[in-house]
């Protein structure tokens, strides 16, 4: 029983229990999604039905992974699965059970005003969308910014955070952003604000059926001659290789 429940693995080399962040990572990707699509139809549908399956999952996913193991947690299973050739990545285990804590109460409070109540409001809107941040900074950046704040919360040095974020240190010189960088972000904002100003309107034109606007037989015949183009100067361009270095 006590094999059974209990948080994070005993892994050699490593003096605390630990969790693999990849799986963890990939849970959080499944989790993510699953949310955005709900939120996605609630708000250009109306339909609630699936936040309340969604919610009922990650409610007691979260129950599973805090009070009993995240071993037997089904969404970190089925995370497992996705990146199980993958080598692990481990992390330490007290910082992420804050964090699931932290989702526990996120989700106990969506679960219970959403599918308990059947209820719907601002407060809904808002926990959902902390939950997207949390879940979005976890998938995309490997950020875990519950973990952040567990170290905020507490004085003891904290081992194997994801990225070694709790260490503080000196950044290598590939983390570092150059002046010519930064010059390139803001070219990049720039060149999209002139494509927003000048193109805005033709964008706002609904799209055309493809098939309606060219028939299947002439789609076929254009593509065809376009593909016997890029063949034709594909070949001369490689014997006009070919010959040059025979030349040389």
């Amino acid at each position: 029983m006590n094999e059974m429940i209990r948080f994070g693995e005993d892994v050699k080399g490593y003096n605390i229990p630990v969790l693999n962040e990849r799986e963890i990572r990939a849970a959080a990707g499944i989790m993510f999604l699953a949310t955005f699509i709900s939120w996605m139809l609630i708000l250009f549908e109306g339909n609630f039905v699936p936040i309340k399956y969604v919610l009922t999952i990650f409610f007691s996913d979260f129950i599973i992974r805090v009070f009993i193991n995240p071993k037997y947690s089904p969404i970190l299973i089925i995370g497992r699965l996705f990146v199980s050739n993958q080598n692990p990545e481990y992390v330490g285990a007290k910082q992420k059970k804050f964090a699931w804590y932290i989702g526990l109460v996120l989700s106990a409070t969506m679960f219970v005003l959403m599918v308990i109540i059947n209820t719907y409001s601002y407060i809904t809107g808002v926990v959902c969308l902390i939950c997207l941040i949390l879940m979005f900074f976890e998938t995309a950046f490997g950020i875990c910014l519950g973990c952040k704040i567990y170290k905020i919360f507490n004085k003891e040095k904290i081992q194997y955070c994801p990225g070694e974020v709790c260490d503080v240190k000196a950044k290598q010189a590939i983390q570092k952003i150059a002046i010519s960088q930064v010059w390139v972000i803001i070219f990049f904002v720039a060149l999209l604000l002139s494509i927003s100003l000048l193109f805005h309107q033709s964008f706002r034109e609904k799209p055309a059926n493809l098939f309606e606007l060219y028939p299947a037989k002439k789609l076929i015949k254009t593509s065809l001659s376009i593909l016997n183009i890029v063949t034709v100067n594909t070949k001369i361009l490689f014997y006009t290789s070919v010959t040059h270095c025979y030349l040389q």
